[in-house]
């Protein structure tokens, strides 16, 4: 990657973007869900915010990719389904989980979410599509096999602890509770960690600046996410398990 090409200030800015985003959301949480608050204009239902947002990760990561001049290969598309394998199940299924009861989400959060997935989607799709040069023998190498392996946990991990936590409500509960089992027993935010293994085995399975860039910049927006949800739980819950640590078990 060259850093005076266009996709070379791409991801450079999304480095610089990363850093900015980490500062801003350790002292303002992004004003979503339990935390939503007045004076961020008009809002969105949820789904409707969830698809606007995340349908460009799917979509218009699909036309670039099918411009490049690498895409028919057999290790490009394998990126291209452990791509869309996440995003698809986050812009199509994950806001259909979604209880009606879930709060609104503000359309400059939308659209936020939406440049960026526009700028992320173009650096990467941009990257294994045409700029990188994968040939069939990366699919038996040791950085992408344990890549894509992180990646498969991290979903997996990512996707059960959305369940988790969509089964604490029921239709018209609008409450909060303790979430309990598997990963919550040491972390309030298993779904958070599973997102960013996810993307850094992306990194991993990529070998790429492209992919580094959106796994720091994944840890950037979801790690103070989840230190002010550790921090709401232990406010909010007197009896909160004193073990669990926000991100990482006995660490972080």
């Amino acid at each position: 990657m060259s850093p005076l090409t266009p996709h070379g200030v791409a991801v450079a800015l999304e480095f610089a973007l990363a850093a900015v985003t980490f500062v801003t959301l350790r002292f303002l949480p992004a004003p979503y869900g339990r935390y939503a608050r007045a004076g961020w204009g008009p809002t969105l239902s949820p789904r409707t915010g969830w698809l606007l947002m995340e349908s460009p990760a799917v979509l218009f990561f699909l036309a670039v990719y099918v411009l490049g001049r690498h895409r028919a290969e057999t290790a490009p598309l394998a990126l291209l389904c452990l791509w869309q394998l996440h995003y698809v199940y986050r812009a199509f299924f994950f806001p259909f989980l979604l209880l009606g009861t879930a709060k609104r989400m503000p359309l400059a959060v939308a659209l936020l979410g939406m440049a960026f997935n526009l700028l992320n989607g173009f650096i990467n799709a941009r990257w294994i599509s045409d700029l990188g040069h994968y040939d069939t023998t990366w699919l038996r190498d040791p950085r992408f096999l344990i890549g894509a392996a992180l990646f498969g946990l991290g979903l997996f991990v990512n996707a059960s602890a959305d369940k988790t936590l969509l089964r604490l409500r029921r239709p018209g509960d609008t409450g909060y509770y303790i979430p309990r089992g598997r990963l919550f027993e040491w972390v309030s935010c298993p779904n958070f960690l599973g997102e960013i293994v996810e993307w850094f085995g992306w990194a991993l399975a990529t070998w790429s600046w492209a992919g580094l860039a959106f796994a720091v910049y994944t840890f950037a927006n979801l790690a103070p996410r989840a230190f002010a949800h550790h921090a709401w739980y232990r406010e909010r819950f007197p009896d909160y398990p004193r073990r669990r640590r926000a991100l990482l078990p006995f660490l972080l």
